[in-house]
């Protein structure tokens, strides 16, 4: 189906294509001198000291729990309304996910309170999803983590430059993930960052990045190099340089796009508050965000939110779901879950459509079509 208003677009011009074809000609497009160069854009855009291009978000977030030293007998508290990679990632190392519960529908980032009492014995660390790009109670987390000597990883996926008390997301924790996928701010179609403030852990990365070797092909093509010892049973997790071309050039729009992002969202809550029987997460925010998607909650148990989606969507506007929760799928079934919070969010929220280019009349027919449809 062709929509009228798309749930997103790609933020792409002549730019990202020319960064394409100009790396093709270099001759170099695995891992190279593009690949640096988006990691020091990233460090200094960031504020964080190290940064380390992978292929993927997920792959990321398996260097996050490999780095944080998890293993088989650690528990693992993490939300379970994200996308499923933020929990996968605990199983790829041996560790045992645990779920915790969120705050509530104004807020459907982890709950800290329920994260203090799922710590166990066995507790090695959090991983804490920032939904929508807007930031989990970081100051409480990070008390609690200290408290007890966990581990904190930031799933920042859905935060590129977003704050939260003048620091930037996935700059507060141990270490961070994001993502290149193709939907999200920063879009290469597949790709990631791993980044962190401890050398060790960056060291570390870098090394289980490519096979565990002491020294990768673009070193030794340089002169770097000219052999190599493998140290650690490490992952091919590299990110090429014909991506990375793409990201820098996405990187370069990213303020901006954001900044419009602000705007969108502003007029969104201005028509949103006239609607009833919703709920709409982070209305209080202050800080600037990323505002990756547009969340809303429907309260009204008089129709069934997959039944409102649909009239949605027949009207032309195209909706998403963030996220089926996680526990409730079949490979996780059996671990233990009782999160009424995240069960009621998971089964009224509806995502609108979200980007820079919206415009005002774009928003008027989604709320108008949104009003109708949950309230008509």
């Amino acid at each position: 189906m062709t929509y009228k208003i798309p749930l997103f677009n790609l933020n792409f011009d002549d730019k990202e294509a020319n960064a394409a074809v100009e790396t093709i000609k270099s001759g170099w497009i695995s891992t190279g001198p593009k690949c640096a160069e988006l990691e020091k854009m990233f460090t200094e855009m960031f504020s964080v000291k190290y940064a380390v291009s992978v292929s993927n978000c997920t792959d990321s977030l398996h260097l996050c729990c490999l780095v944080c030293g998890l293993g088989p007998g650690d528990e693992v508290i993490v939300p379970s309304l994200t996308f499923a990679a933020s929990v996968n990632c605990i199983r790829y190392v041996g560790a045992t996910p645990v779920f915790a519960d969120i705050v509530g529908p104004q807020h459907i980032n982890i709950d800290p309170c329920d994260i203090e009492k799922k710590i166990t014995p066995k507790t090695k660390a959090i991983i804490v999803v920032h939904m929508a790009g807007f930031p989990a109670k970081m100051d409480e987390i990070m008390q609690i983590a200290n408290k007890h000597h966990l581990k904190v990883i930031e799933d920042a996926c859905h935060g590129p430059l977003s704050e939260y008390n003048g620091k930037k997301l996935g700059t507060i924790g141990d270490c961070a993930a994001f993502s290149f996928f193709s939907n999200k701010n920063i879009s290469t179609g597949e790709g990631g960052m791993f980044i962190t403030n401890n050398e060790e852990m960056a060291n570390k990365a870098r090394l289980l990045r490519s096979h565990g070797m002491t020294t990768m092909s673009y070193q030794r093509a340089g002169g770097h190099a000219t052999s190599y010892d493998i140290v650690e049973l490490g992952y091919n997790f590299r990110l090429d340089d014909i991506r990375a071309s793409i990201a820098i050039e996405q990187l370069k729009k990213l303020k901006p796009d954001l900044e419009q992002r602000a705007q969108v969202r502003q007029y969104y809550l201005e028509k949103l508050s006239n609607i009833e029987n919703i709920i709409i997460p982070f209305a209080d925010n202050k800080e600037f965000v990323s505002n990756y998607i547009m969340p809303v909650i429907v309260t009204t148990d008089k129709k069934k939110r997959d039944d409102i989606r649909n009239l949605i969507h027949s009207t032309g506007v195209q909706t998403s779901v963030h996220y089926p929760a996680i526990h409730r799928f079949s490979i996780y079934k059996n671990y233990p879950s009782y999160l009424p919070n995240t069960d009621y969010v998971t089964e009224h929220e509806i995502t609108l459509p979200m980007y820079a280019k919206l415009g005002h009349d774009d928003i008027d027919y989604i709320v108008d079509t949104l009003n109708i449809c949950i309230n008509g």
